[in-house]
């Protein structure tokens, strides 16, 4: 089997199991552990216990390789391959209760860097609404069995795009600035609030676009293989005064008008 199927399935496997345990926490009730980058960016003791579960999966599986998880930071391995994990991807979703967060998993080869290394594999899995969507290099973008594809155009009535917001209060007037320069090409703005289901809804034609200051790489990891694979585009700009970088992904007929818009 080559190895981004082997990756993929291992992915697709690991993303069911982590997204079972955290659904199961969920219904026990939510723990707050910590804050990140602001008071309202939290952390759950769910966030920490799925991300561990995960890392001994794949240690177990293939305990050569690298990692870069949300929670515990990054490792290098002495294979190529390194695992890019969101244990919980839409972690205050999943604290007030809202069926919007996901396990994304990815198999990256080369740098730790998403502007330099290749993404081979990737898997996001609701474990509310029990979808799983996931992709290989080169084997296409997948909802369960239904291969998925970008929308080519978007309705005449404006495309339907969704965006997220950062945590840190000093960026919230950029961010809103930045909303009103797209709006006039859009028919409707969406927050889902886990980036690695807005990548996933585009990657299906539930989105027609996504844009985003602020991402971390295990936000984007998996879902951007599923936009590209699925034929549409990811892509972005370099870190602001803030430190955040900006990540566009749409069908290639929409990407540089959102990308030109969405520029400071």
């Amino acid at each position: 089997m080559p190895l981004a199927q082997d990756l993929g399935l291992l992915a697709r496997e690991i993303a069911r199991e982590a997204g079972e345990l955290a659904r199961l926490r969920r219904s026990e009730g939510v723990a707050v552990a910590a804050t990140k980058s602001a008071l309202a960016d939290i952390v759950t003791e769910a966030d920490r216990e799925v991300e561990s579960f995960i890392r001994g999966r794949l240690a177990a599986e293939r305990p050569d390789d690298g990692f870069l998880g949300e929670e515990s930071g990054a490792g290098r391995g002495t294979t190529d391959i390194t695992w890019v994990v969101d244990p919980i991807d839409g972690t205050v979703n999943y604290a007030y209760g809202i069926p919007a967060y996901a396990v994304s998993i990815a198999a990256v080869a080369g740098e730790l860097d998403p502007q330099r290394w290749e993404a081979l594999a990737g898997a996001v899995y609701n474990p509310v609404t029990d979808e799983l969507f996931h992709a290989t290099r080169g084997g296409g973008a997948w909802l369960a069995d239904t291969r998925l594809t970008v929308n080519a155009e978007p309705s005449p009535a404006g495309a339907l795009i969704a965006t997220g917001f950062g945590y840190r209060p000093e960026t919230h007037a950029g961010d809103l600035a930045r909303l009103a320069r797209v709006m006039p090409i859009a028919r409707d703005i969406r927050r889902i609030g886990a980036a690695s289901l807005d990548l996933s809804f585009v990657a299906a034609g539930r989105l027609d676009a996504y844009f985003e200051r602020g991402l971390s790489p295990w936000d984007h990891a998996a879902g951007g293989l599923l936009v590209v694979e699925a034929g549409g585009m990811v892509g972005g700009l370099p870190a602001d005064e803030h430190g955040r970088v900006l990540i566009v992904a749409a069908a290639p007929a929409l990407f540089e008008k959102v990308l030109a818009l969405a520029t400071d």
